[in-house]
């Protein structure tokens, strides 16, 4: 990119530093890695086409991950913490994985692993006792999914976007290290997931042969076994060599396994190729001191690796931890460190987010960093371009790991051109000319131009049909652009009377009938969206999928919920904020603030969402073109406890109060985090206070762990 055009409009919140953060900073931030990283998973996982290498995509989820540590109630169910993959690509057959195919978190140093085990001790309530782990490296290749019945393949898939996958069965019956009949006495039903890959010496070999023959060459071995199984025609999948190693089950009806490292011995005994460095580790110290011996062994190992992977050995101990939105809480991938380089910084330009952020980004001269080619890199924020004293045309050290897009870690003075001019912050938006303000104790500089703003005004509308959100095919950045600048969807509710401009559409350039039919049935598709969606869809600062989905469960209906969060605003505004006393608001504000995991400085933002009369008339429009669908519950839910507001208090002592709340939530209740008039049941341990005081007051039932845990039926 050169140093004079203007890059994409993008929501981008990395300018400011992770610690430095506020609350609702850092919202709009987690809010912003979504989208990035959901780019990135569709030309990875649903393509075979990444348009930034593994490293850099792992350092956009290092930031998220950080992030999420230090604001635990900000997680997004659209993390990548909380969604897996990319949506199953057309061409081929899709296959519903009966259990889903989970992503894991990552730990980029020894810190994190220790708190990873910590984490785990603290859930589970176990502070002595063994916890072993299983480790083994981390395949840089494809998951994939194998079903068996009576020991017989009979279907295989890839992992897709975690709850559907590609029908890849007739390629994979092609590589000869996938049994296609299980050996010894298998179960009746097992579906067994693990890796694809390709050695170096094989990649190597083939893209020789590809180039000899005037054919594609690949990037690398992961790039090059995707492309090789994800391919229409089976016979091209059978030419190329590609590799296999089984590490986990999916269904499984058969006798009890009760480790993952009884597991592994057991896929072996059934013909399968499990990784030989897989190790049982009895502590974190343990894993520490595999991670070096892994690390040290790396460049001799025949096939590529990213890091290790370690999993909570016990599978009693993992179903307990159970999950956090799509990632398990037992298990974490640990990957290797970052790299850096020196290039030249040919220009600083500023970008403008959904929410008015100005942001500064580094544009580079192209330099590798470790195998990956980067051209641009964040700067964070006015302060930290002058703390580093970055000005265009220095040589700056570039690193590509611990933050969103690749980091200026520092300039090089010694090195500077002569005319090199410090960097002038703009006071005004460039992309609307509106002044860009910086709020007192803020980081931020932020345009005032609202919708007026055209880089706003289509970020909220690409996040309107993202992935999380409305999740509308064909309306990507470009074409959502091209929209706004027709002056055709300038609101979410002109998407859905697109219809009316079919002929002139279909008549411009790159479009076409059959791509303009395609959109519009994927717009009618959507008419009636799940609540959860539509919340998270609206844009609100600070609120993400889990936080959206929190708030349809307690709500219900679309109704519902804008006639509570309408009145929690007017009462919100019928007191001063600064002197905000709990007796003095109203009972809608006492609900949303109770709502666990929704704080007093999340509701200001969901609830002064409606102080605005744009959002309101927004809102009216659309709700004039959809019909939102109430919130449906889960299916495998109590009926004891389904639908009922739970608040837990004091010491529990069979699980965590996290494990207790996890539990509860799964089953279909709703969680809150104080008591009030709407409170049905209170949990109550040992040193219960103030909450089980004000359920006595008011009259709510209040029962101990023991009955909790046979109410819920967990010791059925």
């Amino acid at each position: 990119m050169s140093a004079k055009k203007k890059p994409a409009r993008k929501s981008d919140y990395s300018a400011i530093p992770v610690d430095a953060l506020s609350a609702a900073q850092a919202a709009s931030e987690l809010e912003r890695l979504s989208r990035e990283i959901t780019k990135h998973d569709l030309a990875y996982h649903a393509k075979d086409a990444p348009l930034v290498p593994d490293a850099e995509y792992d350092a956009l989820k290092r930031r998220n991950e950080a992030l999420e540590r230090l604001f635990p109630l900000l997680r997004r169910a659209d993390s990548p913490s909380a969604k897996v993959g990319a949506p199953a690509a057309a061409g081929f057959g899709k296959i519903r994985h009966e259990v889903p195919m989970l992503s894991l978190d990552n730990a980029f140093g020894e810190a994190d692993v220790r708190e990873f085990g910590q984490r785990i001790r603290r859930f589970l309530d176990m502070e002595g006792g063994e916890i072993a782990f299983s480790a083994e490296p981390k395949i840089d290749g494809l998951s994939i999914s194998l079903a068996y019945e009576k020991g017989v393949f009979v279907r295989g898939a890839t992992r897709g976007d975690g709850e559907e996958g590609e029908d890849v069965t007739a390629n994979l019956k092609t590589i000869g290290e996938i049994p296609k009949k299980l050996a010894g006495t298998p179960p009746a039903r097992i579906e067994v997931r693990g890796e694809i890959y390709m050695t170096r010496a094989d990649f190597l070999a083939m893209n020789k042969a590809q180039e000899k023959d005037g054919e594609k060459v690949f990037a690398n071995p992961r790039n090059a076994a995707a492309g090789s199984l994800r391919q229409l025609d089976w016979t091209i999948t059978a030419k190329r060599p590609l590799r296999f190693f089984a590490y986990a089950l999916g269904v499984y009806e058969g006798p009890a396994i009760e480790t993952q490292s009884d597991l592994l011995k057991r896929l072996k005994g059934w013909g399968f190729v499990v990784n030989p460095r897989a190790k049982r580790c009895k502590d974190v110290d343990a894993l520490v001191a595999y991670y070096a011996e892994i690390g040290r062994e790396r460049p001799e190992l025949p096939y590529d690796i990213d890091g290790v992977v370690y999993k909570v050995d016990r599978f009693d101990l993992q179903k307990r931890l159970g999950f956090v939105a799509r990632s398990p809480r037992w298990a974490i991938a640990h990957k290797f460190p970052a790299e850096q380089a020196q290039t030249r910084l040919n220009a600083i330009v500023i970008q403008v987010g959904r929410t008015g952020a100005l942001t500064p980004v580094a544009e580079l001269e192209p330099v590798n960093v470790g195998g990956v080619m980067v051209s641009r890199a964040t700067l964070h924020n006015e302060d930290e371009i002058q703390r580093k004293d970055v000005r265009a045309g220095d040589t700056v050290i570039v690193q590509r790991a611990g933050d969103v897009i690749p980091q200026i870690v520092a300039s090089l003075p010694d090195r500077r051109p002569a005319n090199a001019k410090p960097f002038r912050f703009p006071t005004h938006c460039p992309e609307c000319g509106s002044i860009a303000v910086r709020p007192e104790g803020e980081a931020i500089r932020r345009c005032t131009g609202g919708l007026t703003c055209p880089a706003q005004a289509v970020e909220r509308l690409r996040h309107f049909v993202s992935r999380g959100a409305l999740d509308i095919e064909g309306l990507g950045e470009k074409n959502i652009e091209e929209l706004f600048t027709l002056g055709w969807v300038k609101k979410p509710g002109d998407l859905f009377r697109l219809a009316r401009h079919r002929a002139e559409l279909e008549k411009r350039e790159g479009w076409g009938e059959k791509s303009v039919e395609r959109l519009l049935a994927a717009i009618e598709a959507r008419r009636k969206p799940a609540l959860d969606r539509l919340i998270f869809g609206l844009g609100i600062r600070q609120v993400g999928e889990a936080t959206a989905r929190l708030l349809a469960v307690h709500y219900g209906s679309f109704a519902g919920w804008r006639a509570a969060m309408e009145k929690a605003q007017a009462e919100l505004a019928a007191f001063d904020g600064e002197k905000r006393k709990p007796e003095l608001v109203g009972d809608a504000w006492k609900e949303l603030v109770a709502i666990d995991q929704i704080g007093d400085s999340m509701a200001v933002d969901i609830a002064g969402f409606f102080a605005e009369k744009h959002n309101r008339e927004a809102l009216d429009d659309l709700a004039s073109e959809v019909d939102v669908a109430d919130f449906e519950k889960p299916k495998n839910v109590n009926a004891a406890v389904a639908g009922k507001t739970i608040v837990f208090t004091g010491s529990l002592e069979t699980m965590s109060r996290d494990e207790a709340k996890a539990g509860a939530l799964a089953l279909g209740a709703k969680v809150a985090g104080s008591v009030s008039k709407k409170t049905d049941l209170v949990v109550a341990g040992p040193g219960a206070g103030s909450k089980l005081a004000d359920a006595q007051k008011l009259g709510i039932d209040v029962i101990d762990e023991a009955a909790w845990r046979k109410l819920a039926g967990l010791d059925s």
